[in-house]
């Protein structure tokens, strides 16, 4: 199984990163995402046997707990690039109010994955949504200008939960279930 944590967005506001995204897409090469399954990657894990999922299961209440964490309000606002604007690969609406949250939340799951061999994050933690992918330069042009110029707000949202996500690649992109809700 090919998993990640995460906190998802809830469906009132899949409309409004479809609006943020339609700003983008007169750009070529792109790939949007779908509005209706937005969220926050907390921690990407990647393919787990399924024989691992109680390991990993009692890692992520250990880290919830150790995050002492409790339900906060999200705000999705901004628009960003990973991983510079000369070189644009992902287009993103940042988080800003509960940003400190899901910093300790990331922070905790870090922790607790990597000691049961998991790979450690090469980048340092920015909680955000992914908008959209550029497979080559001959967008970057049109993304660079909506980046620089719009400074949108999606939304905000209670944060109640992280969910253990399972990633299936299909044609049309891919599809996320949750496998297992964690509360706060």
């Amino acid at each position: 199984m090919r998993l990640f944590l995460a906190i998802d967005l809830p469906p009132s506001l899949s409309e409004g990163v479809a609006e943020v995204q339609e700003l983008l897409s007169d750009a070529e090469s792109l790939r949007l995402t779908d509005s209706e399954q937005a969220h926050v990657t907390l921690k990407f894990l990647g393919e787990t046997p399924t024989d691992r999922l109680d390991t990993v299961e009692n890692a992520v209440e250990d880290a919830i707990e150790a995050a002492d964490v409790e339900p906060f309000e999200a705000e999705v606002s901004g628009l960003g690039v990973f991983p510079s604007l000369d070189y644009i690969r992902v287009v993103w609406a940042g988080v800003t109010d509960g940003a400190p949250e899901m910093t300790r939340l990331h922070e905790a799951l870090e922790r607790e994955t990597t000691a049961l061999g998991f790979d450690a994050e090469a980048h340092e933690f920015s909680p955000h949504v992914t908008l959209a992918r550029l497979d080559d330069a001959r967008g970057k042009d049109h993304v660079r200008r909506v980046v620089e110029r719009e400074s949108p707000t999606i939304g905000t949202f209670r944060v109640p939960e992280v969910r253990l996500k399972k990633s299936e690649l299909g044609s049309a992109g891919p599809d996320y279930e949750t496998v297992t809700r964690f509360s706060l």
